[in-house]
């Protein structure tokens, strides 16, 4: 069921391992058939080394297991929940990455310091909330899926312009239109909170709002002309 989709998650997933984002078990990646309403996470705590395509576990969106001999992800709530409040993506990543983890746990925005970042999102990649006590001691992980969404919605941001989040004391999770896209949008993501600590550090402000519209639109926009497909 969904071989090829495994095969793409199972690659996205040592995806991260290839861009230096995640050691041991750390992070997994998902990607979703629409049509199906079914979607494929990588299991949980198997290292990379020995994972294969076979291991991926084929998920429901109603969180049920449909195929596979482990167990899912700890973190497929979460997963599950983005697949149904941002109905435009196709895959989901999460990793432990230290530049953007050390802004989650500082409970801070990454702001749009320059066109490096606005080449990637349209504004800053938001922190969330911290989650309750109620909502850690409950289903944390689908919790966590809604705080993300809420997030979204309260700040009235576009996820298909700004493809990541930080999980306050957690870390970030982004996506795009199919895995292998989600897990390139995780390392995009490190070197944008890599730059961001260090400009912070020497006291840059924000890049202005005419560099950033023109950069992000140039390669994102209806318009665009960045690069070959244009």
């Amino acid at each position: 069921m969904l071989e090829k989709l495994k095969e793409e998650v199972y690659r996205a997933n040592l995806d991260l391992v290839k861009y230096k984002l995640v050691i041991f078990t750390w992070g997994n990646v998902s990607g979703i058939d629409r049509e199906s309403g079914l979607f494929v996470i990588k299991p949980s705590g198997v290292d990379y080394d020995k994972l294969t395509p076979a291991d991926m576990v084929v998920m429901s969106l109603d969180g049920k297991k449909v195929e596979g001999d482990m167990n899912p992800s700890s973190d497929t709530p979460t997963h599950l929940e983005l697949y149904k409040r941002f109905p435009g993506i196709g895959g989901v990543a999460h990793t432990h990455s230290e530049f953007a983890v050390a802004f989650a746990q500082a409970g801070l925005d990454i702001p749009p310091y320059g066109t490096t970042h606005a080449d990637f999102a349209y504004g800053a990649i938001p922190c969330t909330r911290d989650l309750s006590q109620a909502e850690i001691e409950g289903e944390y992980e689908l919790n966590t899926g809604k705080v993300i969404a809420e997030c979204f919605e309260t700040r009235n941001i576009d996820y298909n312009a700004v493809p990541a989040v930080l999980v306050h004391s957690h870390g970030p999770f982004t996506w795009g239109g199919d895995a292998a896209a989600a897990a390139k949008n995780s390392a995009v993501l490190e070197e944008v909170s890599k730059m961001a600590y260090l400009s912070r550090t020497l006291g840059a402000d924000e890049a202005s709002r005419a560099i950033r519209k023109k950069h992000y639109l140039r390669k994102h926009g209806a318009n665009a002309y960045y690069g070959q497909g244009n």
